[in-house]
């Protein structure tokens, strides 16, 4: 069973349409959006500050999404892919995002809608991604706008995907 806990009497919101991993984590002040999905060895720590997901959000292998006490909140916007490994914290991402494998996006950072972080970038305190972008390496940066192509083969094709792993689960 998924570890599923309130903090300070605050209980995480899980919508029925949501998938969690038997051994994920979802703690405190965590509200999702419909079809979201928190996959084995996440964790969603809303201890110290608020987590908001948006609707058909997946939180892959190993990820982690926390923020900063009394400082940083985290918000995520529909239809986002957060790539196995990768550590969310205190950020604001858009609608329509994949934030890629081992990526790390810090504290008051804001990506764009429509945007890809690479794999293993590092998205520094209050970098600001502009829509449409995609940044990568270390800090970093943006490399190039993002092609309706990739937009619909990688960032759609990847939350959708995710949204029928779940149901293989359920």
């Amino acid at each position: 069973m998924p570890v599923i806990l309130p903090v300070k009497g605050v209980s995480p919101q899980i919508p029925e349409s949501c998938f969690i991993a038997p051994n994920a984590t979802v703690v405190g002040d965590v509200v999702m959006g419909a079809d979201c999905s928190v996959w084995f060895n996440a964790v969603v720590r809303g201890d110290v500050n608020s987590i908001r997901l948006g609707n058909k959000v997946n939180i892959q292998d190993g990820a982690c999404i926390h923020c900063t006490y009394e400082k940083t909140k985290v918000v995520v916007g529909n239809n986002v892919s957060i790539g196995h490994n990768a550590i969310v914290h205190g950020c604001t991402i858009a609608d329509n995002v994949l934030v890629g494998m081992g990526s790390i996006i810090m504290d008051n950072a804001v990506i764009g809608e429509n945007s890809i972080i690479a794999a293993g970038a590092v998205v520094l305190e209050g970098t600001v991604v502009p829509a449409g972008s995609i940044f990568a390496g270390v800090p970093a940066k943006k490399v190039k706008d993002i092609s309706p192509e990739l937009l619909r083969g990688e960032v759609q094709r990847i939350a959708d995907n995710y949204l029928m792993y779940s149901s293989w689960f359920k």
